[in-house]
């Protein structure tokens, strides 16, 4: 059963409220949140604070834990509409990822309308690389580069940064089922009032602006403003550590960071430290490799080309004609009253190191809307047996226990030594505790912008990319060739939490020990933007009753013992590119459980259920997170909210709806892998032993804010949705409830140090 300890924190965490330090009641108006092109123009703001605003990634990925990752769908409907995705509520897709043009034509159902986009290879795929040179989206004016891009230039994925608003839905099929693979990036608002910009839903006549087109073409040039505050010089290499300036003009942002090496020393520069401190920390926010956070493993440049990393925020270029490599980073870091940029670890020798840092003064600033900038190194030269690597943690770091912010992408070596195979390992990013992982992909390349391990070939794009790399471990012409990496930054589609993020890939299964090493970007101010507030535990008597929990058609309460999402339960008799059974030593491995089950009780019901939840004064909103069984499928609820009365009865004039909560598919679902391309689909039923989820629903403000009580009645709404035509799921369609947990969002805590 559950934790002792988590049923009497409960009771503790309803008296929360009234223990919380007094806040300030002066009305606080949240600065405007971009949901389209808006992105890009309001880039100086990418630092900000997202209250309300959460982020998501969901895939193809094979929910039973191992590496089939392709043609897995949540449901079937008609013979070319196989849903990979399903979305209730008001948002954005940032990112769309394909493998090839694998599942083309595609249906984006934007509320209620259906978008078909088809690509160049989709009326003749057999044999497709071969046949076609070039190749593009149809209609091409709807996605177009440097917004979207397809595997001839990505070297295997179809990928596309068009945003799609949707109001009330979005879903999106696979006309074709062979090798359909996908992993797609959205975020979901809390009020759809601080959008910046309140654009219509995505359809097919919409085209990208010419101004946003403009400045994403910029990717490898100069982006930030040059009529601000400039530092430059030159390091003489006589000594091992520098420091490069010292800033003491905040409140500023450091819009360029820019380094240039000499070209023929470059290589033996690369492991060269660079480090920031904002405001006097006691630790650095910034302490990498100079190779890894510019975007790349290694400076080597075996085709000599002018551009390793041609990204928006990041790159690398070979300036031939001058000797030199330039090195640059353009995503705006705050801070309010110093900043210290060092160099440590500076090898000896004869070129000298330049330097130009740009900043910009800021006339009002307010710290608590805002948050640093951070990159986190990890090395992992022997990856641990069975368990995801930890390429991120933010709780703890740098002496704070809590960080509110956004996780902006990574740079990552996946192998010393040219082997490929290590990429088979599925990205899991888990924000503010979620057992759950709201972000979970389907392979280390696809996070990348590749396919097909990019068929070893080497690219970069302005947010994507495998910058370095030989295509085989024989055709490496020295070590360095031997260094694989890749880089993913998120701009638009950036994932914003409100306490923690834990960033977690796995090593191709967690069999791979191979040595990883990777550098995280993120935003994080030291104080939360999501604290919880009240908990309640269905099935608890007590607890029922502290909340006036009420569900007149639910269940009695029932236990099930099952698994989250975390990876392989047990050691794989069998992983992509490795013979294990062979493999010195891994015997003794082969089947140990890593993940027992673990048991959970709770409540079903096809009707009503109510209950008061506590909250802080002072919230901007709030975020409910349930526990749930996900053996019921497609739930699905209207959630309204009320202010509770000593009465019995709330009037059904007084409740306010907050919007559909949804949670598409089960643990069931549907795997069609034809024979080829075109042939029709074919219908395997799976099933996960993976039945304990948690799902998140937001709260708008304007239900909420200034209240330390609200009633919640989540109302059932029946679900017919079968796995096929005339196959329905195996359960019967019903809201379950093991637990909920309640969070406040706020204006974080935070006060400058020293001010």
């Amino acid at each position: 059963m559950k934790d002792k300890i988590l049923k009497q924190g409960s009771f503790f965490l309803l008296l929360l409220p009234f223990f919380a330090i007094a806040q300030s009641r002066k009305s606080v108006v949240l600065p405007p949140q971009p949901s389209g092109y808006d992105a890009y123009r309001m880039w100086s703001s990418l630092p900000q604070q997202r209250i309300g605003v959460r982020a998501y990634m969901r895939s193809t990925y094979d929910r039973g834990g191992g590496g089939y990752d392709a043609s897995n769908f949540l449901f079937m409907k008609k013979e070319d509409e196989n849903v990979t995705l399903d979305v209730k509520g008001n948002g954005t897709l940032w990112f769309f990822r394909a493998n090839h043009w694998h599942g083309s034509p595609w249906h984006f159902v934007v509320d209620g309308k259906d978008n078909i986009v088809r690509e160049t290879a989709t009326a003749d795929p057999a044999d497709a690389v071969k046949k076609y040179k070039t190749t593009a989206y149809i209609p091409a004016k709807a996605l177009p580069e440097p917004f979207a891009w397809t595997w001839g230039t990505t070297k295997g994925a179809n990928l596309s940064w068009i945003p799609m608003r949707f109001s009330n839905s979005l879903q999106i099929a696979y006309s074709r089922t062979f090798y359909g693979t996908g992993y797609y990036i959205y975020h979901l608002y809390a009020d759809t009032g601080l959008l910046a910009n309140q654009t219509r839903p995505w359809n097919l006549q919409q085209v990208p602006p010419a101004d946003a087109m403009a400045f994403v073409n910029r990717a490898g040039t100069d982006i930030a403003p040059t009529d601000i505050e400039k530092v430059q010089g030159t390091v003489q290499r006589d000594r091992e550590h520098v420091v490069l300036a010292t800033l003491r003009s905040g409140p500023a942002t450091l819009r360029a960071l820019k380094l240039t090496l000499p070209l023929d020393e470059a290589e033996q520069l690369e492991r060269v430290r660079l480090k920031a401190t904002w405001d006097g920390a006691t630790e650095p926010s910034i302490d990498a490799p100079l190779c890894l956070f510019f975007g790349a493993g290694t400076f080597f440049n075996r085709e000599k080309k002018e551009y390793l990393v041609k990204g928006l925020p990041i790159n690398i270029r070979y300036n031939y004609a001058e000797g030199t490599v330039e090195l640059a980073c353009y995503y705006p870091m705050p801070f309010f009253s110093a900043a210290k940029i060092e160099l440590a670890g500076i090898s000896s020798g004869q070129g000298t190191i330049r330097y130009e840092l740009r900043y910009e003064k800021q006339a009002k600033a307010t710290p608590a809307f805002s948050s640093y900038f951070h990159a986190t190194y990890r090395d992992f030269p022997k990856p641990e047996l069975g368990r995801d690597m930890v390429w991120l943690d933010t709780k703890g770091l740098e002496g704070q226990q809590e960080w509110s912010g956004s996780f902006l992408g990574n740079s990552f070596i996946f192998s010393h030594n040219a082997n490929l195979n290590t990429l088979e390992g599925d990205p899991r990013f888990f924000f503010d505790d979620s057992q759950t992982p709201q972000a979970y992909g389907t392979g280390t390349e696809e996070w990348a912008g590749g396919g097909d391990y990019w068929g070893g070939e080497n690219m970069t794009l302005p947010l994507a990319g495998h910058p370095c790399g030989a295509i085989e471990k024989k055709k490496a012409v020295n070590e360095k060739d031997l260094i694989q990496s890749a880089y993913r930054f998120l701009w638009a589609d950036l994932m914003p939490f409100g306490r923690r993020a834990v960033i977690r890939f796995e090593h191709n299964e967690n069999v791979s020990q191979e040595h990883y090493e990777s550098v995280c970007y993120w935003y994080g101010l030291p104080a939360a933007s999501l604290v919880e507030t009240d908990r309640l535990d269905v099935g608890n008597e007590q607890d029922e009753r502290l909340h006036r929990y009420n569900s007149p058609q639910g269940s009695a309460v029932d236990t099930i013992e099952s698994r989250y999402e975390w990876g392989p339960d047990a050691y794989p008799a069998h992983a992509w590119g490795y013979d294990l059974p062979n493999r010195p030593g891994y015997k003794e491995y082969m089947g140990k459980q890593i993940y027992p089950a673990q048991k959970e009780d709770g409540r079903t019901t096809a009707g009503i259920t109510e209950f008061n939840i506590r909250l802080r004064k002072d919230n901007q909103g709030a975020l409910l997170r349930r526990t749930l069984d996900y053996g019921y499928p497609n739930q699905t609820a209207e959630v309204y909210i009320a202010v509770p009365t000593g009465k019995k009865a709330i009037a059904e004039t007084d409740w306010k709806k907050a919007g559909t909560w949804y949670l598409a598919g089960s643990n069931i679902w549907m795997t069609s892998r034809p024979k080829d391309e075109l042939g029709k689909r074919v219908y395997q039923v799976r099933t996960s032993n993976r039945r304990l989820r948690d799902d998140e629903f937001l709260i708008p403000a304007v239900l909420t804010k200034n209240r330390t009580m609200v009633r919640v009645r989540i109302k059932n709404i029946p679900n017919r949705q079968g796995l096929y035509p005339g196959h329905p799921f195996p359960l019967e369609n019903k809201w379950s409830e093991l637990r909920y947990r309640i969070f406040s969002y706020i204006i974080p805590s935070f006060n400058v140090p020293g001010k």
